[in-house]
């Protein structure tokens, strides 16, 4: 599929972030708002954002520093 270009740190406060934006349409008016926090919930999800892969960043450590994982 895709090569993981999203690390662990990355991916966590991807998802925390989403999720909070997200929570923002049940909290206020702001339904539209709340949709921008399912791209990072999404990429931070699958470890992977096309934007990254555009502007050819990587915060995924490489296979020998992470035990193949």
């Amino acid at each position: 599929m895709f090569k993981h270009n999203v690390g662990l740190g990355d991916r966590v406060i991807r998802i925390v972030l989403g999720l909070l934006v997200v929570a923002m349409v049940f909290v206020g008016p702001k339904i539209l708002f709340g949709w921008l926090g399912v791209y990072p919930l999404v990429t931070g999800a699958i470890g992977w954002d096309p934007i990254y892969n555009l502007l050819k960043l990587d915060t995924h450590p490489p296979k020998h520093m992470t035990g193949g994982f």
